[in-house]
């Protein structure tokens, strides 16, 4: 059987550290599968990518993180943060570097790029059908990804096998660790994540509600039409704590707003989940929303780039993906059947009875 070997991008070190040490104690090795690269920027903002070790005949797996948005380097003498754009081309550098010389190619983007493009409305790019072709065109033989805005996109690509992971139940199970399960009520922001909320709600036991976004289809603001109105379909929220679930958090305004129409309906805590948390404009008015009393917690993965300094924020609730991402991989490598990396109702349902019935 062909080598495991890991390559890291420097946009995800953290996470991929701890999935090479999961690996490594999984299949009880001493040996590191992390592969050495180098990637660099010219001035110019030109870059390259050097793996400094043989990969010949190993299995790949390349870990990149297109969200993170803390990476710089200097351009023309001036510091520049890099873009999703430019992570997803460090990609299709060390795919090019491995020389055809890797036996398999696996591209593990836990947030997928341009996952929100992912269908054409008009003139419009199709920017995540065709990057997924692109890396087709380059040799990959595997895409991995986490909570893909539509699972839908894979069809760019049916050729080539698209695993589409969720950390819900990674997700689910620190929230039956801290939190009171009894009287909640599940809570999707939109029509779009209501199979999501239905999913949790089903897993909790409880009662499900949904938002719908009235928007003004006349105007376009920042790339989209302004939500006029938020209305709700779905059970009481009065006296119950509540969860409001989707897969990425932006701006987090929408999240926000019916967190507060929520609170306006008598509900009791409430908290937020979501795969990804991006703050694509900034955390103060998460920070706000808190000091109001809006909510009481935000749970999260750390599957995207998250700052330090929001991660230390106490209503801030990191979960660790990278033993789940190290199983996958795993997995994947020996070839066994991956329907158990989704089989994990009857766990979830017996502790959430566990916790209920005080045993837990």
């Amino acid at each position: 059987m062909s080598k495991i070997k890991l390559v890291v991008l420097n946009n995800i070190n953290e996470f991929g550290t701890k999935v090479n040490n999961h690996l490594m104690k999984m299949n009880k090795v001493k040996s590191n599968y992390e592969v050495k690269i180098k990637s660099e920027r010219f001035s110019n903002g030109e870059g390259k990518v050097a793996i400094k070790e043989s990969v010949n005949g190993a299995d790949l797996y390349i870990i990149s993180d297109v969200g993170n948005y803390g990476i710089s380097y200097m351009m023309h003498g001036k510091e520049h943060f890099m873009s999703p754009d430019e992570h997803f081309e460090d990609i299709k550098r060390v795919i090019a570097a491995t020389s055809g010389h890797a036996n398999k190619i696996n591209v593990i983007m836990p947030l997928l790029y341009e996952s929100r493009q992912h269908k054409r409305r008009g003139n419009e790019s199709l920017d995540c059908a065709i990057a997924l072709q692109e890396l087709e065109k380059m040799g990959v033989d595997n895409i991995i990804t986490f909570d893909a805005h539509d699972p839908s996109i894979c069809n760019a690509i049916p050729r080539l096998p698209f695993e589409n992971f969720y950390p819900t139940h990674c997700i689910l199970e620190k929230i039956i660790e801290n939190e009171n399960i009894k009287d909640l009520l599940v809570i999707s922001p939109d029509m779009g994540a209501m199979e999501r909320a239905r999913y949790y709600a089903d897993m909790l036991g409880c009662d499900v509600g949904v938002f719908y976004k009235r928007r003004d289809l006349s105007k376009v603001v920042n790339g989209k039409n302004p939500i006029v109105e938020h209305m709700y379909m779905g059970a009481n929220p009065k006296g119950k704590d509540v969860i409001i679930v989707d897969d990425m958090i932006a701006s987090g305004n929408s999240m926000i707003d019916v967190a507060q129409e929520l609170k306006e309906k008598g509900a009791n805590k409430i908290y937020l989940v979501a795969t990804f948390s991006l703050f694509t404009e900034g955390i103060n008015n998460f920070i706000d929303a808190y000091e109001e009393g809006l909510f009481t917690k935000l749970y999260s993965t750390n599957l995207s780039y998250i700052p330090d300094d929001i991660k230390k924020l106490k209503w801030f609730d990191e979960v660790d993906i990278s033993s789940y991402m190290a199983l996958i991989i795993n997995t994947i490598h020996k070839n066994d059947d991956i329907d158990s990396l989704w089989n994990g109702k009857k766990k979830i349902i017996d502790k959430v009875n566990a916790k209920k019935n005080g045993v837990l």
